[in-house]
């Protein structure tokens, strides 16, 4: 595997100098002021790709941006009005520029309105360090009496609902309020924050569109790009919806293995596959993670590692909150056994795309995490803790496999 490390730009509390010493190969970033069906132009990718290049003081990094996270899909694609026609074309031809630059990993999902969701962004553990967790009762609570959406109540069970109306009295205004923030935020290094309206006002742009219709939507987008990917000889891969099971009564459509082999069947080019997320699907307690590797081996193109403890296990959709990457839920060191075999599959049989690259997903916030401004699920010393054992049990597996791809192969 590639060790790789998500950074946001010049703003980002990790250095260049920083994710170089972590022992970071390459950079996963992204374009994050544009906008969602904007053309990425050659120059603002050149751009970003040369202060990858450089440390501080202008000394060379040795590193390149190798993955792109995310080029994302707009609403109105995801919805299939309004503009949808124009960003699908302005997809490809940034697809075309990113290839010009010689970048051939790119990430991208299809959740409806919001990304990854969490209720609590500074958890605090036992330990002291803080993670991000998702509170079943909280989200019930901010989805039936904070944002008020029309018959919210009948999504959940009665229990919930109730331990949610209990909740709801307890809080304080400041309590309230930093949940709603938690929630409706927005992705991590962008620039889009929401509000309460606006999320009702999205909500409402995806009344007509029920699970199958947004399942056929996507399958349409695939169908557009992918063949454009192929072509250029770039990856795309999905991330899976976070948390793996619908909210606010949207469909989500990238939750389970079944989900992914109904796109990959659909678009079966080798350029269209998965971002295997261990900490999403490790959400679900009907998922055996390895297993699932194992199974869409040959699709993954990025691999994002992240475990989670489940704090419940009496169905989807409950509590949970991320732990550090080789403890939780998910046997980690079996999932990277699969990714170490696939990598040699690969190689075996004359694939380019043979080394998979893959970032510490998210971190606790140790040490002196608390004096930098990074955001939510990406501190700087948190994540090199991760890194660092990722790439132990990385290099352990490669030895007992007695085998090693060259670094930069």
């Amino acid at each position: 595997m590639r060790p790789t490390w998500r950074w946001f730009g010049p703003g980002d509390a990790a250095r260049i100098d920083e994710i170089a010493q972590a022992g970071a190969e390459g950079v996963v970033t992204a374009l994050h002021d544009l906008p969602p069906g904007a053309v990425w132009s050659l120059d603002d990718i050149r751009t970003r790709q040369d202060e990858v290049r450089h440390f501080a003081d202008g000394e060379p990094s040795g590193l390149e941006w190798e993955v792109v996270e995310s080029l994302p899909v707009s609403d109105d694609i995801k919805r299939q009005q309004g503009e949808w026609r124009s960003h699908v074309a302005h997809y490809k031809i940034s697809l075309e520029h990113l290839a010009e630059a010689g970048i051939r990993v790119v990430c991208y999902n299809f959740m409806p309105v919001l990304d990854w969701t969490r209720t609590d962004l500074a958890w605090r553990l036992p330990n002291g360090a803080t993670c991000l967790r998702f509170d079943a009762v909280d989200f019930a609570a901010f989805d039936i009496h904070l944002l008020a959406r029309r018959d919210a109540a009948a999504d959940y069970t009665p229990a919930v609902v109730n331990a949610a109306a209990r909740r709801f009295a307890s809080m304080d205004e400041a309590r309230k309020t930093r949940l709603v923030a938690n929630i409706v935020a927005g992705l991590p290094g962008s620039a889009t924050r929401l509000t309460l309206p606006d999320v009702r006002g999205l909500l409402a742009g995806y009344e007509e569109v029920p699970e199958d219709r947004l399942r056929t939507h996507l399958v349409d987008f695939v169908s557009e790009v992918a063949p454009v990917a192929e072509r250029l000889g770039v990856r795309l891969c999905c991330h899976p919806d976070d948390p793996p099971w619908p909210l606010l009564g949207l469909p989500r459509v990238m939750s389970t293995e079944a989900d992914y082999r109904h796109v990959l069947d659909a678009v079966n080019l080798e350029a269209n596959g998965v971002t295997f997320c261990t900490g999403s699907f490790g959400a679900r307690p009907d998922h055996d993670v390895a297993a699932m590797a194992s199974r869409l081996a040959s699709r993954i193109h990025f691999a994002h590692l992240r475990n989670v403890v489940r704090e419940t296990e009496d169905g989807v959709g409950g509590s949970f909150h991320e732990a550090p990457h080789l403890e939780g839920d998910v046997d980690m060191v079996a999932v990277m056994a699969v990714l170490v075999a696939e990598e040699r599959r690969r190689a075996a049989a004359g694939r380019l795309d043979c080394q998979i690259p893959m970032r510490p997903d998210h971190g606790l916030r140790v040490a002196d995490d608390a004096q930098k401004e990074s955001p939510p699920g990406y501190p700087v010393i948190g994540r090199l803790k991760g890194l660092a054992e990722l790439r132990g049990v990385m290099r352990a597996l490669e030895h007992e496999a007695g085998w090693r791809l060259p670094s930069g192969d």
